[in-house]
């Protein structure tokens, strides 16, 4: 039980590292992504201890808008690519443009 919730602790901070180290937006992208399931996997662990499956179902709309959320990021990167001809995020110091 403990194993995972050291896990989903392990793959929060290498979330939040890529977040807060790397330039790249894709690189940031999916960092958010592995803390997404990183909170999946705590859910699940917990609602397995407990016995109920209140944190699985929470679990299934977290992959939901985990999906959406990944969609638009996407397209968002690809169109700042497009415009900014870069991906790396010192690059952007204005927001017109």
């Amino acid at each position: 039980m403990n194993e995972y919730f050291i896990l989903a602790s392990i793959l929060f901070a290498l979330g939040v590292t890529g977040v807060l180290m790397r330039r790249n937006l894709l690189v940031i992208l999916m960092s958010v992504e592995i803390m997404l399931a990183s909170s999946n996997l705590a859910l699940i662990a917990a609602s397995s201890h407990v016995g109920n499956l209140h944190g699985h179902i929470f679990v299934l709309f977290n992959i939901a808008v985990a999906a959406a959320e990944a969609a638009v990021g996407l397209a968002l990167i690809v169109i700042i690519y497009k415009n900014k001809k870069t991906e790396n995020v010192d690059q952007f110091t204005s927001l017109h443009g």
